[in-house]
């Protein structure tokens, strides 16, 4: 029976509940892997340190922290390792939004003076991560968390970019790149952005030919018309042929270039090339052996080739050159033009394909072993429509550029050759090169850093070798004993930026896969199913609506119905009413406490008892089959409208009746059930409603802790 001062009198109150329940945890030392059970490891996707958590990070530690539960409860020895990410590029656009604020600019700064400014940032923000993924009930092993510039994971990234290096998969060339104007960096063909546009396409006369062109500024010093071999429109020109002209920078001699890529439907089905500004014109300079030259320079300006127009931006020289084709009686005609530009995916400019010397990974070897251990069963992705997107992407990859021009992240360890003319470069651990082996030049330090995927895409054996502790129950050593992993859950919006990237560098370094199972889940949209986005003013914050409504409320409204690899629509309303949910079990707890005694007579229970027992039997084993089958939404909703329908509505009703009769073997059956199935129900909903589960527990059981209890069926 309840004391009349009993907490359960007044409202659950889970401001004042959560961090005591969490602090508790922590100091109890039960999120480091315990016992001698089966291993179970997730490695925490780090979160960016460079702001706080929002709702898609609230989805992914829900996820996790139900995973993880679950096994601890289940009794396996299990690790959730927690990290953050220095997130390099993305966390110097940041900082670089922050300083445009306070009206400076990162030129204001020397490299050293801009990187320590950036490390603070980040240790500071990095502080405040943690403390909102402890906010969000994250019950992940603390003591072992790691940072991506740790000094040794560094060493680990370093390691593993020198055993490329010797087994010939990484190279230094002078390659086409995407390039940011604003950043003034390359980037990956992941971290593009494609937009439709619709430009002028225009047609000029070019000697006996007309060509169609939507980029007139990069025409200056063309010198080469390109056809297909089989189009007989043009089948009196030879390979080779030279070809007098008059063009935008005077009489030139174009020479015949014949290349089956030409599509013979566009435009006049003849073409110019500028090898040194487009994907395409670049190979085709590479099949030929052509040369090239720059034409817009790495700030978005002319060069001198274009004469008159030397120093101009694109926009402002573009009609002013077709001003003046049209002058020289060379423009034919113009129309409108759909078609898909690329564009920097943080500040939104259109990219310049530049040619500059960069590091390379070859991904053709790498990328064949990925798809073989999902063919093979080896690692099962969740949804499985997925599998499709993943096997499409890895057999159209092309080599991987890894060099950033930025400050803020891991510095590539090697040396360049400081000649223009000249792409060598040297993987130079040990600072023996001095000299360029192909023009003498004397070595210089790579200020470029890693593509951050490159370092985060070694995150499940980085940390794990880094963490090489004796395991408890156990004397293998840690990384051995927790690899590979269990399950990788993240978003599907990166399944090609990390996903692929930690299975091929896994498979590379290790030889094993990094995790059995990649979860996927989608983006957390407004009710509205709108992209949340500040400017919108549809943004929930997490933290913020834990503290409104109570962080088991959120983390139930984000599971329940949140079908794997979908989007999901939150709203307030949603969260409100599973507020409404912790309510109803603490009004539960406080009922059945009330007409109970904890420790009290056992009895025989009766017929309608047992029934009651074997159907919430049948349930919980229902419940444990989604659980082990990924289906935390449907496991979720079960427990929910058991608690809701079943035992709120109805055996609660019925137990009002059994307690106010006469009945005392009715009675004790009926007080031990509700005893049973109370402790039943809260062990099982704890995984998704951590905190209001623990603190019921610990008035019912307060020498144990709810989250080492073991599972309530087999």
């Amino acid at each position: 029976m309840l004391d009349k001062d009993s907490k359960f009198f007044k409202p659950y109150n889970p401001t004042e509940t959560e961090k005591r329940i969490y602090e508790m945890w922590e100091k109890s030392g039960h999120f480091a892997p315990e016992g001698d059970g089966q291993p179970f490891t997730i490695i925490m996707p780090p979160p960016n340190a460079n702001g706080r958590l929002h709702a898609g990070h609230a989805l992914f530690v829900t996820l996790e922290d139900v995973m993880t539960r679950y096994k601890r409860l289940r009794g396996y020895k299990t690790l959730w390792l927690p990290g953050t990410d220095h997130a390099g590029f993305e966390t110097q656009v940041v900082f670089e939004k922050k300083l445009e604020k306070e009206g400076k600019s990162r030129f204001d700064f020397s490299r050293e003076e801009l990187y320590e400014q950036i490390m603070k940032f980040t240790l500071d923000h990095k502080s405040a991560t943690e403390n909102d993924l402890r906010a969000l009930g994250a019950s992940c092993d603390w003591s072992r968390e790691k940072f991506t510039l740790d000094p040794d994971i560094i060493k680990t990234v370093y390691d593993t970019f020198k055993q490329m290096s010797d087994d010939g998969l990484i190279y230094r060339g002078k390659r086409i790149v995407n390039w940011c104007t604003k950043h003034q960096t390359s980037l990956s063909d992941l971290e593009t952005l494609p937009v439709t546009k619709t430009e002028k396409l225009y047609y000029f006369q070019y000697g006996p030919f007309v060509i169609a062109t939507s980029r007139p500024e990069t025409k200056f010093g063309d010198k080469y018309i390109v056809m297909h071999p089989d189009d007989v429109r043009y089948a009196q020109y030879k390979e080779g042929d030279k070809i007098p002209l008059k063009w935008i920078d005077g009489e030139i001699t174009a020479t015949v270039v014949k290349d089956e890529i030409i599509d013979m439907n566009f435009g006049t089905g003849v073409m110019t090339i500028t090898p040194q500004h487009d994907t395409a014109d670049f190979g085709i300079a590479e099949r030929h052996n052509l040369t090239s030259v720059e034409i817009i320079d790495k700030n978005g300006r002319l060069t001198d080739i274009a004469g008159e127009f030397k120093g101009m931006k694109i926009d402002e020289a573009r009609g002013k050159i077709v001003e003046k084709l049209k002058d020289m009686g060379l423009l034919v005609k113009e129309e409108d033009y759909e078609h898909t530009i690329f564009t920097c995916y943080k500040c939104g400019r259109t990219l310049e394909p530049r040619v500059m010397p960069q590091w390379f990974i070859k991904m053709e070897s790498l990328a064949k072993r990925a798809i073989e251990v999902v063919k093979n069963g080896e690692i099962k992705i969740i949804p499985d429509f997925q599998e499709k997107i993943y096997f499409n992407w890895l057999e159209n990859i092309r080599d991987w550029n890894i060099s950033r021009q930025i400050v803020w992240g891991i510095p590539i360890p090697a040396k360049i050759c400081p000649n223009s003319d000249c792409d060598f470069g040297v993987v130079d651990l040990t600072d023996e090169k001095s000299r360029c082996e192909k023009c003498g030049s004397e070595l210089v330090k790579d200020l470029d850093t890693f593509d951050t995927w490159f370092s985060s895409g070694q995150w499940p054996f980085a940390t794990l070798m880094a963490n090489d502790f004796p395991a408890q129950g156990g004397p293998a050593s840690g990384w051995k004993n927790f690899y590979p992993t269990d399950v990788m859950e993240t978003g599907a919006d990166i399944l090609f930026f990390w996903v692929t990237r930690m299975i091929m560098l896994g498979l590379y370094r290790t030889g094993q896969v990094p995790f059995r199972t990649v979860y996927l889940h989608g983006l957390v949209r407004d009710a509205g199913r709108q992209k949340m986005s500040k400017s919108k003013g549809n943004v929930i914050s997490p933290v913020e609506i834990s503290e409104k409504y109570g962080t088991d409320a959120l983390r139930m409204a984000l599971v329940v119905g949140n079908t794997p690899g979908m989007d999901l629509a939150l709203s307030e309303d949603k969260i409100r009413a599973y507020k409404l949910f912790a309510n109803k079990l603490w009004n539960i707890t406080r009922f059945i406490l009330e007409n109970t005694e904890l420790g009290g007579e056992t009895s025989k229970l009766t017929e309608i008892d047992k029934k009651l027992t074997e159907n919430l039997d049948a349930i919980l084993r229902d419940i444990t089959t989604d659980l082990d089958n990924f289906r935390f939404h449907l496991a979720s909703d079960k427990l929910y409208h058991y608690v809701w329908d079943e035992l709120a509505a109805n055996i609660l009703e019925d137990s009002k009746k059994i307690f106010a009769g006469s009945d005392e073997a009715t009675k004790l059956s009926r007080q031990q059930f509700l005893l049973h199935t109370l402790k039943k129900i809260l062990i099982a909903l704890h995984p998704f409603m951590p905190f209001i589960t623990e603190e019921i527990w610990q008035a019912i059981s307060p020498d144990r802790i709810l989250m080492i209890e073991p599972w309530p069926v087999k």
